[in-house]
């Protein structure tokens, strides 16, 4: 089968964003159906919130580590099946968890008013709590280490099939899925979860991913069974700005080497101090309008607000059309890139007025739209860090290199969600009082401030320790 690259590609660019979009539908059932719906009927606090967001992290940026060598060795087709395929049975074995906690303590009904009743820190609503963590933990480790696979396959389709002067609008397209994905929840999801119940809810979604299976198995091709302009166009400048030498049948850079480069740990490094900052907005933006402002996700203008906000977030699909002013003024790929990403990392410093903006406006609106603008930046912000693989590395290693740097940077998405539950908790418990927020909203305080500044720290990062082009 052939058709023209220059049309197709953009099919496959298509099938990336679908897949990123089930990606983060997938991630937000928990985040929406917990509170008031898991919270009571497990009877979590945050701490047991933090600790399953955390190890999520935790266990997805392990096992991004080895999804990047595993795809550069199955190649883009079977790799990316792998991936979804066990993503998405464990999105779906979530919703047995209740069952699990039930036959382990015999309890008849976690539904029961009895049991929805019972008193916070008693010995049975310790008992649920414990082992239903447990339960979740364990389908959430599932789901973690199939999505791990999803920007590393995705990145390395995106080098085979595009010239870096397009990579980065491709990765903005197909990276523009994680706000799409983001956007449909906050509706989908809680409603679902009303009518059908909680469970239903990681049923419906998480088989999203084995329709996209069929579609990819119909529809990928590699891209020299496409017509060959584009694809050697696209493989010109592979690894060429100062990156490594390739060609077509190069194999993988090995671990070994891989670490040697001063260039791994440069992205690696980048994407440890900011890779955080988008996970704490999607793992906890429900909870905060909740605890802030008392609005529910499953009411209407809770479902409003995460809209709006993920809304606001699909202005980075501009954010791959940057690079492009740059280049017509004579810079090079990867210098486009880099300077895209600086000013990209300047506008999180919006962060540190989130939620002064909400105390002194008295409504959710001003810090959910300085959050959705944050979250636009940080998804212009990836879409051309990503596109700096392709530059500097060949694309026969592209998923390793981005499972490696993934790695580095989930560290830090795990640390970020484990310290948000226990900062929340100790603040509330202390009162503690930070630029005139006490309680939960000093807690929340502190991490909007780390999240408006580690952008340009990890940006610093990169310019300091990337070799300069050859």
């Amino acid at each position: 089968m052939t058709m023209k690259t220059s049309n197709y590609k953009w099919i496959i660019c298509g099938l990336l964003f679908f897949a990123t979009t089930v990606n983060y539908l997938d991630r937000q059932v928990l985040s929406l159906t917990y509170p008031n719906l898991i919270e009571k009927e497990f009877h979590w606090d945050e701490t047991m919130y933090g600790t399953i967001t955390s190890m999520f992290s935790m266990v997805y940026a392990i096992a991004m580590f080895f999804a990047g060598k595993l795809i550069d060795w199955l190649g883009s087709k079977k790799g990316y099946l792998w991936a979804i395929g066990i993503w998405s049975t464990g999105a779906c074995l979530h919703a047995v968890c209740g069952i699990g906690t039930e036959m382990v303590l015999g309890i008849d009904d976690l539904k029961s008013p009895e049991m929805l009743q019972l008193a916070a820190g008693s010995k049975m609503a310790l008992a649920i709590g414990t082992v239903s963590v447990w339960m979740f933990l364990s389908a959430r480790c599932l789901l973690a280490i199939g999505e791990s696979g999803n920007f590393p396959a995705a990145i390395k389709v995106t080098a085979e099939y595009f010239e870096p002067k397009d990579r980065a609008f491709a990765t903005s397209i197909f990276n523009s899925g994680c706000s799409i994905g983001a956007l449909i929840a906050p509706f989908a999801i809680p409603l679902i979860a009303k009518y059908w119940g909680w469970e239903m809810a990681f049923i419906v979604i998480g088989a999203l991913g084995y329709v996209w299976m069929g579609l990819w198995i119909l529809l990928y091709r590699k891209p020299e069974e496409t017509s060959t302009d584009n694809f050697q166009s696209a493989s010109l400048q592979d690894g060429g700005e100062g990156g490594l030498p390739s060609t077509d049948n190069q194999q993988p850079l090995s671990y070994l080497l891989a670490l040697k480069m001063r260039e791994t740990w440069a992205l690696s490094l980048c994407r440890f101090v900011s890779d955080g900052g988008w996970w704490f907005f999607l793992f906890w933006t429900p909870m905060y309008i909740n605890t802030q402002f008392n609005i529910k996700p499953t009411d209407t203008e809770g479902m409003t607000l995460i809209f709006v906000l993920y809304l606001i977030t699909m202005l980075s699909i501009f954010g791959g059309k940057l690079p492009n002013l740059f280049i017509r003024r004579g810079k090079t790929a990867y210098e486009s890139h880099l300077w895209s990403m600086f000013v990209f990392a300047c506008v999180p410093l919006l962060g540190l007025f989130a939620q002064p903006a909400g105390e002194y406006f008295s409504t959710p609106w001003a810090p959910i739209i300085i959050i959705g603008i944050l979250g636009a930046a940080h998804q212009s912000w990836s879409a051309n860090m990503f596109s700096v693989i392709g530059d500097r590395f060949p694309k026969s290693s592209a998923a390793t290199i981005t499972g490696i740097s993934g790695t580095v940077g989930g560290f830090c998405n795990a640390w970020l969600n484990l310290a948000a539950g226990y900062i929340i908790v100790f603040a509330d418990e202390t009162n503690l009082s930070i630029f005139g927020f006490e309680g939960k909203p000093s807690g929340y305080m502190i991490l909007f401030c780390w999240c408006g500044i580690a952008y340009l720290l990890g940006w610093t990062i990169l310019k300091l320790l990337m070799p300069k082009e050859a």
